[in-house]
């Protein structure tokens, strides 16, 4: 049954098998996480976001333009949901960093740690707009186009907004490394 595409799970949740919904949570819940997480950067509230986006999903699956892609369809959904949830979080929110490796690592564990570590501070350091934008094509790797439909902005803007995106990114991660050169 998960070897059914998204259209037939979709045409069979709207014929009244709504189980088969649970198909389509499974197969993105992860992707959705991520979009919603990398904009709230606090792990409870993303998750009940999360569980937010898949309520909203099915309640208007039956809106659901069968042209587009489902996937494109609900990161839209994602992505709004969680601006919105952004929007009501107190300000002054501490960003999390749970990357910790045990002392007893290889060193190339270290390594990759001290790696995700630094690229998360340096995205939780980007406006949302900009942190949306690199999630969605970098670790989601969504195309242009349709990270233009999750996001509502023109192909020029995305453009734009991924290169001067990509220019923070750089200059926050250099700012990040040198705090932490001395540091030592």
């Amino acid at each position: 049954m998960n070897q059914l595409t998204d259209e037939v799970i979709i045409d069979q949740v709207l014929n009244g098998k709504v189980d088969a919904y649970s198909i389509l949570i499974d197969r993105y819940k992860s992707y959705t996480y991520t979009i919603v997480c990398n904009i709230l950067k606090v792990e409870e509230e993303a998750e009940e976001a999360t569980q937010d986006v898949f309520i909203k999903a099915y309640k208007n699956l039956a809106k659901f333009n069968k042209d587009s892609k489902f996937s494109t369809w609900l990161y839209r959904i994602a992505f709004n949901t969680a601006l919105t949830a952004k929007r009501k979080q107190k300000p002054n929110v501490a960003f999390e960093n749970d990357l910790h490796s045990p002392l007893d690592f290889q060193k190339d564990a270290r390594e990759l740690d001290d790696r995700k570590k630094y690229i998360t501070l340096a995205m939780s350091r980007l406006n949302e707009a900009d942190n949306a934008a690199l999630t969605l094509f970098y670790f989601e790797e969504l195309s242009l186009e349709e990270i233009c439909q999750v996001t509502d902005i023109t192909l020029s803007t995305l453009k734009v907004r991924l290169h001067r995106a990509r220019k923070r990114f750089a200059k926050e991660l250099q700012t990040l490394l040198q705090e932490e050169a001395i540091s030592l």
